[in-house]
């Protein structure tokens, strides 16, 4: 057979490789962006707790009611907005399914789609997929802020959506109410739906609050948000995840989730509508307890030759290696997890074109002694 693929520039992605190569070099992994360490107890208790109570068929098309609900006044109290649980929220097969089904839902062959580099890797083949060209626009060096100027004069008549991702992976940078008030501007300006990455949401440090769209009512009204359960409960292998959006948007894209995936893993569902009503202190104490990750990391990390750029949230911390090695930054990747042991990702393979620069992402989603094991073996290179 002859196959002419639809994404030819497309291979095994970068975290699968350095993951393999970690296993390979018996390294410390702080490539992937997963926790090695268990979420609440009383989420997976209550999974547990559901699965044998009967809660192993499909789950409604659209999300457990319950959950639905607990959504919703979450998002009531943490960002002032009031949406609706029947029209305005989805909850989808994780993150990564609801990005797609937003870009599914609206883009059409020709239309081009703005991305803001360093991006996510499955942004720009979601994009391809449905016809659509990515448009990429590179944040500002050294503090990956965004040059909303370059933003607007990317638009033409082509442009149907710019999709932000805030707090950032991989630099960790995080929107201002400024941000939010330049990016309505310019999809008022040209007519753009926005798709909001917000998976970091709960993991904003120093007391600042989440700039989420849905803190925006303009932006709110033409946006898709999406969140992440994996994220905020350490369980990224469940793969649940949500989107919010007005209900046009979210007739659209419940359109295109119903034959993606149709519904999502229905207990699972039910457990994190147990701990969203019960343990609201969860998600709130999150900036604390990944803080004191991100300073306890940074503090390990001290007195090493990597210079450590800011980390405002999420859950990685990005360092330049430009006092030790001219490697172009996936040979140093290479060269740092066999040599010494220790699994970074290069952040040029987040971007379309990488600029000069010798900056790799760490993880610090770990157990203490994950990152006391990583940190030492980091100070002797």
């Amino acid at each position: 057979m002859k196959i002419d693929s639809k994404l030819p520039n497309v291979g095994t992605t970068i975290f699968t490789v350095m993951s393999q190569l970690a296993m390979k070099h018996q390294a410390v992994n702080l490539g992937q962006g997963f926790p090695d360490f268990e979420g609440p107890e009383a989420l997976r208790v209550a999974l547990n707790r559901h699965m044998h109570e009967g809660k192993n068929q499909y789950a409604p098309m659209t999300g457990v009611p319950r959950l639905r609900e607990q959504i919703a006044k979450k998002t009531t109290a943490l960002y002032g907005r009031a949406v609706d649980m029947d029209t305005e929220v989805t909850v989808t097969s994780g993150a990564t399914e609801a990005l797609f089904a937003a870009i599914a839902a609206i883009v059409r062959n020709g239309d081009e789609v703005i991305v803001l580099d360093p991006c996510y890797d499955s942004y720009e083949p979601a994009i391809e997929l449905n016809g659509g060209k990515a448009v990429h626009i590179e944040l500002t060096l050294p503090d990956f802020s965004v040059d909303w100027q370059r933003v607007n004069d990317a638009c033409n008549t082509r442009t149907r959506a710019i999709l932000v991702n805030s707090p950032h992976n991989p630099s960790g940078a995080v929107f201002s109410s400024a941000d939010l008030d330049a990016l309505a501007e310019i999809a008022r300006r040209h007519d753009l739906i926005v798709i909001s990455d917000e998976v970091y949401e709960h993991i904003v440090f120093d007391g600042v609050d989440h700039q989420s769209v849905l803190r925006h009512a303009e932006l709110a009204e033409r946006s898709f948000v999406i969140s992440s359960f994996g994220k905020t409960y350490h369980c990224t292998g469940w793969k649940v995840g949500y989107c919010i959006a007005p209900p046009a948007l979210s007739n659209e894209f419940r359109k295109v989730h119903q034959y993606l995936t149709f519904c999502t893993f229905n207990p699972a569902q039910w457990a994190l509508a147990d701990v969203l009503e019960q343990m609201p202190q969860h998600y709130l104490e999150l900036p604390a307890f990944y803080q004191e990750k991100r300073d306890r990391f940074r503090e390990l990390l001290a007195g090493s030759r990597f210079d450590l750029l800011p980390v405002a949230g999420a859950y990685f911390q990005i360092v330049d290696y430009s006092r030790i090695s001219d490697l172009g930054d996936l040979a140093f990747c290479e060269w740092l997890c066999a040599e010494r042991g220790v699994a970074a990702i290069p952040v040029s393979a987040f971007y379309k074109t990488p600029p000069e620069s010798r900056l790799i992402r760490f993880c610090f989603a770990k157990n203490d002694q994950t990152l006391v094991a990583a940190a030492e073996r980091l100070r002797s290179v």
